[in-house]
């Protein structure tokens, strides 16, 4: 075995660094026993490698901290992301020797079965048989190894994220003391005093200091010009961006909306830019301490709060009615830009409470003081805003809003009234962390629809402009399509505000990236999108393919159109398979793992899709033999009409009234299709003529051979032929049978000959008979009695009506 060993430390220093190893307690056969060929024991991985012994350390130590259950979350987090990165490792390097085994695997399967006890196999083979499976074991080690070591780490992950969970949801649960409760406001009142104090005594000894040491005087001119500066854009900055914005504006056109939402960011941008150098000059003096520094710091994000609050309002309630995304009457747009700077001051309230937290060592009875007045002013305008915007699906106004928010308006308006009554309610019965919870994340929510029906708007804007369609690209599918995207991108923005922490996503990510196991075969998104990327080339050239012999090559050949046509589907069809077989090849999908499903799924599927299956085989064949062609007349199950494409499953004729019919491919092939223009157009036109009884048939023949050799279309080889059908019950039948260039107008052809025979008929006096009736009446006296006499009995009466019917045929 030193040879296996050997080739053991090269694959995990090469191969797979630091992979971790089976463990040592795994089973192993009983001394002297015998393993089954090519599953020989592996040998234990070097101890001295770092990356293996790093991973049994890190695993060692998340095993003690389940067990314990007394870390911290933040230490439980930690130990949590580097169990990622060991994971993470552990899945590259599953599958990187698979393709060197399935060769492996197909070399041993062309070798045969390995022969039985008592036979005897040829030495060369025994020896190629030897060296193969040797290789196979030494390649499968890394596979089977990093296979333990990622369900070890995958294990352990999933008992971290237990723990964690659990811990939030009883902190969630959790009852405190209630606010309400006047003996606590003075503990409130107390650590805010204390709070305030510390950061005056710390900002003065600040100040001191950098007085003495000359920090001011040093860091003067940076100082001044940071403030100046962000002072000037804090005052300047929206008017500037509100001038540049209607300069956009007059220029009109297909992009305003588009320059209307650039100019609204550059509206929030200016001050945000501002309120970051004012933060910056007050940094520079180093006067302030360190809990004026944390809170100094808070400030940009709470300036982009306020900011975005008031862009978001702008956009969905714009001051001019064809911005407005939310076309509300005036004053209601105002008060709804009202109530969401409303919200984002107790967000930024909310947060500076937070904030306290990690400056200062408070009470969990001062924390709850405080926050109560903001959950309540929080409900407070979640019912107004619930006024204003949710309008009633009853009022007239409501017309006017978009069809999206008038249907969920309804559940809007019930889950905002229930969230703005129950969070103030649990605040006061002491579940102060279930109502932040509530109240916040409801208010965050409704911003974040808010920003997605923004967003669709701006890229209905951009579409529409850059394609030129104007206000009718809200109509397209690009609108609908963004804002499907977007939604799916609100969902995990949606799910952290509600409480799921980034390690959910990224672990709900990294399982979608794992993909899943078929048998042997492991497949990932990865391979997904190589079978979507090979399968799309494989396409696209099909199609550049079926265009070229379409245009360029075929018309330069002595195929028909109908032939024309069989090889570019035909193409078409095989161009398709070769790009599937291609990328399942190319994305590493083993489908023979598939082979018993499918063989059970196709019994069911054969009798369920017969008529498909027989429909498809029988396109192929009208593709191969072409019994029928585009563009051909074709008569088939009482239906006529022109054939205008022939596909896998059905043809589609075009009947006279221009109507389509669409018959299945079977009917085509195994039932009787009269084909009219099959191989060439000509065909024959049969126009029946009757003359009344006297007339000389002579010169009828003549007149009638006279009008088929004059028509164009009548062919003179073989001539045109009159023939004398016999003697109708009115008229003399006669029939011109000719033969036509193109059959497919043979109506018009018939149409024109009979003009032409009514007139030299007309001509030569020459009368063209209709039906007669003779009507014999038996004992006509007893109907005269009978009108003399209405009161008399018909008695043995009896009149009868012959009639002798006739007629010609037109």
């Amino acid at each position: 075995m030193p040879v296996l060993i050997r080739a053991l430390v090269l694959v995990l220093a090469l191969a797979l660094p630091g992979a971790a190893v089976l463990a040592q307690d795994q089973a192993t056969p009983a001394e002297g026993a015998e393993q089954p060929a090519g599953e020989q024991a592996l040998e234990e991985p070097p101890k001295q490698d770092p990356y293996y012994l790093a991973w049994q350390q890190t695993a060692q130590r998340a095993e003690a901290a389940i067990d314990a259950d007394r870390a911290s979350n933040a230490a439980l987090e930690d130990l949590r992301g580097q169990l990622v990165e060991f994971r993470q490792t552990f899945l590259e390097a599953r599958d990187r020797n698979s393709a060197r085994i399935g060769t492996l695997k197909s070399q041993l399967d062309a070798l045969g079965a390995a022969p039985g006890e008592g036979a005897e196999e040829p030495a060369d083979i025994a020896a190629l048989r030897t060296r193969l499976n040797g290789q196979m074991r030494d390649l499968r080690v890394p596979s089977v190894v990093a296979q333990e070591a990622y369900n070890r780490a995958d294990g352990l992950i999933a008992e971290l994220d237990r723990i964690i969970r659990e811990r939030q949801t009883r902190q969630l649960l959790s009852r405190g003391g209630t606010p309400l409760n006047p003996t606590d406001w003075s503990v409130a009142l107390r650590d805010m005093t204390v709070l305030l104090r510390d950061i005056r005594n710390e900002s003065l000894a600040s100040w001191k200091a950098a007085r003495d040491l000359n920090r001011l005087r040093d860091n003067a001119p940076l100082i001044l010009l940071f403030m100046v500066s962000g002072l000037v854009l804090l005052v300047r900055g929206r008017p500037w961006a509100e001038r540049v914005g209607n300069a956009l504006r007059g220029l009109g056109g297909r992009g305003t909306g588009v320059w209307s939402f650039i100019v609204s960011l550059g509206r929030i941008g200016l001050p945000l830019i501002g309120l970051f150098l004012v933060t910056r000059a007050v940094n520079a003096s180093e006067a302030i301490g360190l809990r004026g520094t944390t809170f100094m710091n808070a400030l940009p994000v709470w300036g982009t709060i306020v900011l975005g609050f008031l862009w978001l309002g702008d956009r969905l309630y714009s001051k001019r009615d064809q911005d407005a995304l939310i076309p509300l009457p005036p004053h209601a747009r105002a008060a709804a830009r009202r109530g969401l700077v409303y919200v984002a001051l107790l967000l930024v309230v909310y947060r500076a409470i937070g904030l306290i937290e990690t400056v200062q060592n408070i009470s969990e009875v001062s924390r709850a003081i405080l926050v109560f007045p903001v959950i309540v002013l929080a409900a407070a305008v979640a019912v107004r805003l619930r006024r204003i915007t949710l309008i009633d699906p009853g009022d007239a106004t409501a017309e006017t809003l978009p069809a999206g928010l008038r249907r969920m308006a309804p559940t809007l308006r019930l889950l905002s009234l229930a969230v703005a009554i129950v969070a103030p309610l649990l605040a006061a019965a002491g579940y102060q962390t279930l109502a932040e919870a509530i109240i916040f994340p409801a208010l965050l929510t409704l911003a974040v629809f808010g920003l997605v029906m923004v967003l669709q708007r701006f890229v209905s804007d951009l579409y529409g402009w850059l394609s030129g369609k104007g206000e009718a690209a809200e109509e397209s599918v690009v609108p609908a399509l963004a804002g499907f995207l977007l939604s799916l991108a609100a969902v995990p923005v949606l799910a952290l505000i509600w409480g799921a922490r980034v390690a959910d996503l990224t672990e709900l990510w990294a399982r979608f990236l794992a993909g899943f196991s078929i048998g042997d075969t492991n497949i990932s998104p990865t391979d997904f999108l190589t079978f979507a990327v090979v399968f799309g080339i494989g396409y696209a050239a099909t199609r550049a393919l079926q265009g070229a012999l379409s245009s360029s090559l075929l018309p330069r050949t002595r195929l028909d159109a109908g032939g024309q046509n069989a090889v570019v589907s035909g193409t078409g069809y095989l161009g398709i398979l070769l790009a599937a077989l291609a990328a399942i090849t190319t994305a590493g999908i083993d489908l023979s793992s598939l082979a018993i499903v499918a063989g059970a799924l196709s019994v069911g599927i054969g009798f369920g899709l017969q008529n498909i299956v027989s429909n498809f085989v029988s396109g192929i064949i009208l593709l191969i033999e072409r019994p029928i062609s585009e563009g051909d007349w074709i008569e088939v199950s009482g239906q006529m009409g022109y054939v205008r494409d022939i596909s896998v499953r059905s043809t589609r004729i075009e009947t006279f009234d221009r109507t389509d019919v669409i018959v299945p491919n079977a009917d085509l092939v195994s039932g009787i299709v009269t084909n009219y223009t099959r191989g060439n157009t000509v065909g024959r036109v049969i126009v029946p003529v009757g003359v009344a009884y006297g007339t000389d048939t002579k010169r009828i023949d003549s007149i009638l051979r006279e009008i088929a050799n004059a028509h164009p279309m009548v062919l003179a080889n073989p001539a045109p032929n009159v023939v004398f059908q016999g003697f109708g019950a009115d008229s003399l039948d006669f029939e011109i049978r000719a033969i036509l260039r193109d059959v497919n107008w043979v109506l018009s052809v018939k149409s024109e000959m009979n003009h032409q025979i009514a007139q030299r008929f007309a001509e030569e006096g020459i009368e063209i008979p209709f039906a007669q009736r003779d009507v014999w009446l038996r004992n006509p006296e007893a109907l005269r009695q009978a009108h003399l006499d209405p009161d008399a009995e018909a008695g043995d009466e009896d009149a009868t009506i012959e009639a002798q019917d006739g007629g010609a045929e037109g």
